[in-house]
């Protein structure tokens, strides 16, 4: 049983102007036969994920980065990522022109953005959707104007760009089967477990939601979720999470998709004993694990790495230079449980906290230091 609880005018003229319109409508990336171009970093999806090939367009290229919110450490890293990698020996010569804007929370805002970047010119346009729908009207201008468009993180419910994710299904699902079987050594079957949502509206806290949701659903444990809003930001989970151990009491596990730093100093602060947590990669949560775990605090720490839109980028570049592309790239979920974790391997015990740890694609190449990271700004280059 389960209780949720959620907190001109000639005809001459016209003639050519409808072929010409015709010839757009049919312009974009065609359907083709895989296998794709590097298959060990663009990785298809699944047996069923379809390939698109884009005609070559000559080098070198203009990209964007149009990112929605910015109120998190998350995105501040994957901005000064972005920035990082777009000066990367491997991809330096090839981008001509690099701009970074972010356009908060408002969807026509963002889709806004990227209209006025597809009008500008630029060849490709790397995005975190604030929505996973309402894209349509962009898809079909970035087609026209052989513009490639690849949302990363927060995709999009559509097969008709490429994008790359990591599984946020399979990640929501991991980190409930990792409380519920830690639980199960304790012998506890039944109890609150408090849930730490995402921000509202993206199609990455909705599907790691459904994932967590399921586990817990049919591990037959008599369980009450409670569900809180953190926004995947630090300061805002720490609050929410202390506002429920003071509504509520005890809870016999946490399930946070991130803000994860803040779910363990709301439990330090309230001196709620150390109980089961599932998060993300931030480096001040893998400290934690490494110091409390004999304590109690049982954690896993599962990466949704800021260094995707490296592979975004990466992958956009690709398809400019109209190699063969899955429809949907799939970057595998980098885990360390507690008893996995090795200081100066998987965190770092000299880097701030907000790090988050997972930067390095052996497989495409990519392998971002902290300090590139940590020296670029999360400013707009515009």
């Amino acid at each position: 049983m389960i209780k949720k609880l959620k907190v001109t005018t000639a005809l001459t003229m016209a003639l050519p102007a409808f072929v010409l319109s015709s010839a757009m409508a049919l312009a974009g990336p065609a359907e083709v036969s895989g296998p794709g171009v590097n298959p060990e970093c663009f990785a298809p999806w699944s047996a069923d994920t379809k390939f698109l090939q884009w005609d070559a367009k000559p080098g070198p290229y203009r990209v964007a980065v149009v990112n929605g919110f910015v109120g998190n450490t998350w995105r501040i890293q994957m901005i000064k990522t972005a920035k990082a990698f777009a000066e990367d020996p491997s991809l330096k010569e090839k981008i001509s022109d690099f701009k970074v804007v972010s356009t908060g929370t408002d969807a026509p805002a963002q889709l806004g953005a990227i209209e006025d970047f597809i009008n500008q010119g630029y060849d490709a346009i790397v995005t975190i959707a604030v929505s996973p729908d309402g894209f349509d009207r962009v898809i079909r201008l970035a087609d026209k104007s052989n513009v490639v468009i690849v949302p990363f993180d927060n995709v999009l419910d559509t097969d008709k760009v490429m994008q790359v994710n990591e599984d946020q299904l399979k990640m929501g699902r991991m980190w409930a089967e990792f409380a519920v079987n830690e639980l199960k050594k304790k012998g506890v079957t039944s109890g609150k477990i408090l849930e730490v949502r995402g921000l509202p509206g993206n199609s990455v806290d909705r599907d790691r939601s459904i994932g967590i949701n399921e586990v817990l659903d049919a591990s037959g444990g008599d369980w009450e979720v409670v569900q809180v809003v953190g926004n995947w930001d630090d300061g805002t989970t720490q609050k929410v999470v202390a506002d429920a151990i003071a509504v509520h009491g005890e809870f016999v596990a946490v399930v946070g998709q991130g803000g994860s730093n803040g779910v363990v100093q709301a439990l330090k602060d309230a001196n709620h004993p150390w109980v089961p947590v599932a998060g993300e990669s931030e480096n001040g949560f893998r400290k934690a694990i490494a110091e409390y775990s004999d304590d109690g605090l049982k954690g896993i720490s599962i990466g949704q790495s800021p260094g995707l839109v490296a592979i975004a980028m990466k992958a956009a570049v690709s398809a400019l230079e109209g190699n063969v592309m899955p429809q949907l790239i799939s970057v595998p979920l980098p885990v360390a449980t507690y008893d996995q974790l090795e200081d100066g391997k998987n965190y770092w015990s000299d880097l701030p906290d907000n790090f988050f740890t997972v930067n390095e694609f052996p497989p495409c190449g990519v392998n971002i230091s902290g300090p590139e990271i940590m020296s670029q700004t999360e400013e707009d280059v515009k």
